[in-house]
């Protein structure tokens, strides 16, 4: 028989969590403090504190034990100190990684306090609370589908003091007498997503909602001719379209005609000219001057992340992509025409072999991809979140050690960790990724390695990361994104 050592008392056990448990509490009102009146976002290796739990918060922690390069657990005893100290020194708007920031502490500190460490560190918005030259930025989403009502999700999570993007109005086409209700309820309750983090409230007679907090303008519309923003008080705003009936610059460029637009951004690949972006590769390539550009498609945002890490690192000959996509609002429910080929058959029913862009639309952020890849599609009776597959030769032969090792510090420290996250378990399946803000989750128990041959498993939530990816552009266009620490 085994003998069993247990090296901790249950009232130890259940004492240290208790410990745990008040500290994550005392962390939340500093946390909201610092989001309201001080444009402060933190976050835990890319995962954000904010309006988190108690138990979210140590969760948070927890995950960060896979972060750590000595596979140690992070502790809310690390972070506490220095969320206490950013809370006293009135920072100026900033994005700070605690885990991050701990980690560097641990490791730089010098015999430095949690305070001096904090106040060095964050020097540049330490006494610029009051110097915030932030300006909130108007978003108008035009189409209220899938994307539209969980863009609003998050942009209305983000508020904060009201001085970054600013949702203030969604344009659809009436669909009933009771559209306004209807559409508040699809915002309130979602069966992938789950239902809506706050409270809503609807007002028919000026056909508005308000949510957490923000009054959102419902304008209805069956062309952009027919809306002028102005009447509303939005003005120089942000349009969102998330219809996918126009994708390229004329017919874009209706939404610019409209009195009170200023910008548009497209939530799908874009046609012709349009720029591609896919935020952490090409986001740096947005300019002043740019009034349309394209935020890509969910299949695309999740592989050129890694396809680029792979790229630097090995160097990639050439490969095929396979998605495995969730069925989506395009398909059929049950039989019936479609102008596609097999879409037409029943999406809850069928394996469906369809096309995808995304090995084309990858060359357009990433031109270094340029006639490397090809890409074919297989929709599956899921509702949501899907997988590609990277089947890949690289110019350097590598094992699944190395490789495995590379793309976990690449979620870790590179600046594409916003894009890229990564998992090791042999238990993870396609529910577990739901709700993911990462482009795409490397599934480092799947991959395969032989030689300069490499097959990667990489998850993405095709609706929420994307919709995250989407807010990231979002962000960049209108210039609201803050400095981010530690360095």
């Amino acid at each position: 028989m085994w003998k069993v050592t247990v090296t901790q008392k249950p009232d130890q056990c259940l004492g240290e969590w208790i410990d745990r448990e008040a500290l994550a509490e005392a962390m939340i009102p500093l946390i909201g403090q610092l989001y309201r009146n001080n444009n402060v976002v933190s976050s835990i290796y890319g995962r954000s504190l904010i309006n988190r739990s108690v138990i979210s918060i140590l969760k948070a922690h927890r995950f960060a034990r896979h972060r750590q390069t000595d596979e140690t657990e992070l502790s809310v005893h690390e972070t506490f100190p220095l969320l206490k100290a950013m809370s006293e020194l009135k920072l100026g708007a900033a994005s700070v990684d605690l885990g991050k920031l701990a980690n560097k502490f641990k490791q730089e500190g010098n015999g430095r306090s949690a305070e001096q460490f904090v106040r060095d560190e964050l020097a540049e918005v330490v006494g610029q609370q009051s110097a915030n030259a932030r300006k909130g930025t108007d978003v108008v989403l035009y189409g209220f589908g899938r994307i539209g009502r969980l863009l609003a999700r998050i942009l209305i999570e983000k508020t904060g003091g009201g001085d970054g993007l600013r949702l203030r109005a969604i344009v659809v086409r009436k669909g009933a007498e009771n559209d306004l209700t209807k559409r508040a309820s699809l915002l309130r309750r979602d069966s992938v997503h789950g239902p809506f983090d706050g409270t809503i409230v609807i007002d028919e007679e000026n056909n508005t909602i308000t949510a957490n907090g923000n009054l959102i303008q419902v304008i209805y519309a069956k062309s952009p001719s027919e809306v002028d923003y102005t009447q509303y008080g939005i003005n120089d705003a942000l349009i969102v379209d998330n219809t996918g009936v126009w994708r390229d610059a004329d017919g874009l460029g209706q939404h610019l005609a409209c009195p009170g637009a200023a910008r548009v951004i497209l939530t799908a690949p874009g046609k012709g000219a349009l720029k591609n972006i896919v935020h952490g590769i090409n986001h740096g390539e947005i300019t002043a001057d740019d009034k349309i550009i394209s935020a890509a498609s969910c299949t695309t945002n999740a592989i050129v992340p890694v396809l680029k890490a792979i790229n630097d690192q090995y160097g990639i000959v050439n490969g095929h992509v396979e998605t495995v996509h969730s069925f989506t609002n395009d398909q059929n429910l049950i039989d019936n025409f479609h102008k596609g080929s097999r879409r037409g058959r029943a999406a809850p029913l069928n394996m469906v072999i369809t096309e995808t862009g995304a090995a084309t639309a990858a060359a357009k952020a990433l031109p270094v991809l340029k006639g490397k890849l090809t890409g074919n599609a297989i929709r599956v009776p899921t509702p949501n979140v899907s997988m590609a597959i990277l089947n890949l030769n690289l110019e350097k032969a590598t094992n699944r050690e190395e490789l495995n090792e590379y793309l976990r510090q690449t979620a870790m420290h590179s600046e594409l960790h916003k894009q890229i996250d990564y998992v090791s378990s042999q238990e993870v399946v396609s529910t577990d990724f739901v709700g993911s803000r990462h482009a795409g989750v490397v599934d480092a128990e799947a991959t395969i390695v032989n030689d300069n041959r490499v097959v990667l498993y990489v998850w993405y939530d095709n609706e929420f990361g994307y919709s995250c990816q989407v807010v990231r552009v979002m962000e960049d266009m209108a210039g609201v994104n803050p400095p981010a620490f530690p360095r």
